[in-house]
């Protein structure tokens, strides 16, 4: 389940290659990434 998720997150290019400087803007990005992610899935399930 761990590497599915972490599968899921890498797609997002951002997340793949930490650009960012301040850990704060990195969590902004995965957070960001993870709704994304369960949003999709969910709007899949739901049709």
């Amino acid at each position: 389940m761990i590497e599915r998720t972490i599968a899921w997150l890498m797609g997002y290019r951002r997340l793949t290659i930490r650009y960012e400087r301040k850990a704060r803007h990195f969590l902004a990005f995965l957070t960001l990434g993870a709704t994304l992610t369960c949003f999709k899935k969910l709007h899949t399930h739901a049709t």
